[in-house]
């Protein structure tokens, strides 16, 4: 090719196998893409690259489905993959709920505390919205014998690092 053109060629059999060229491994064949998908496998669910990388696979692999006729290979592949997307939509899914829960919780005891003390501090409020679900129970529950705002400061200073 012309210097020009800039243009090199990537060998991915002969690509060394770590993090950073997981993604170009993992469009190879045979046993180059198998040990790149048991890399991706392998990490911690919470890496942002796992789940990203499996849905643009999931997406590779529903665009081979597609096709009329597939080889033994890309059977293979798509075999493969199926488990291991269908774990990272469920994941995705309780993650969404638990937020869902979360938020849902602070809502309400939030509207509680505005009905009871009218409009809270901003600063009180993002507190009341970083708080864990159990946290958000346990001052629903206890903002049921608060008299003033000054009881609730007090509560959140004693149950966070307000």
């Amino acid at each position: 090719m012309p210097t020009y053109l800039n243009t090199s060629l990537i060998i991915l059999h002969q690509l060394p196998e770590t993090p950073e060229t997981l993604w170009l491994r993992l469009l190879g064949r045979g046993g180059t893409r198998s040990r790149a998908i048991d890399e991706l496998e392998a990490l911690s669910p919470s890496h942002p690259f796992k789940s990203a990388s499996l849905k643009l696979l999931y997406n590779l692999s529903r665009n081979l489905q597609a096709l009329p006729k597939r080889t033994q290979e890309e059977r293979k592949f798509i075999m493969r993959l199926a488990p291991l997307y269908e774990q990272d939509r469920e994941k995705a899914i309780q993650q969404g709920e638990a937020i869902g829960l979360q938020q849902g919780e602070a809502n309400l005891v939030l509207r509680q505390l505005k009905r009871r003390f009218g409009e809270l501090p901003p600063h009180i409020t993002e507190t009341i919205q970083k708080l864990s679900v159990e946290k958000l129970e346990d001052l629903g529950e206890a903002l049921l014998y608060f008299e003033t705002q000054a009881d609730l400061i007090n509560w959140l200073n004693r149950s966070t690092d307000f």
